[in-house]
């Protein structure tokens, strides 16, 4: 079974991506929210990281979604809205 390499990409392919700021894309590395690695001093993420973060926001995102429609409907049920 061979195994496939991994493709790594610098700050600035990252933001280009997601579609924000390299500055952007350093904080959610520093954070940890977004896992990358150090080379000389670089960031570097690799691009399956990159689509789970995508997909954990995507998931966060949907959860709040639901969140909001649960809380709509109770306060609607209290004051007897439909």
């Amino acid at each position: 079974m061979q195994h496939e390499a991994r493709r790594f990409l610098a700050v600035a392919d990252v933001a280009d991506l997601l579609g924000v700021t390299p500055g952007a894309v350093v904080e959610l590395l520093e954070s940890g929210e977004l896992q990358g690695l150090r080379v000389r001093g670089a960031w570097r993420v690799a691009d399956d990281e990159v689509q789970a973060w995508v997909e954990r926001a995507l998931e966060l995102e949907r959860r709040r979604g639901l969140w909001r429609q649960a809380q709509a409907a109770s306060i609607a049920n209290l004051f007897g809205g439909r």
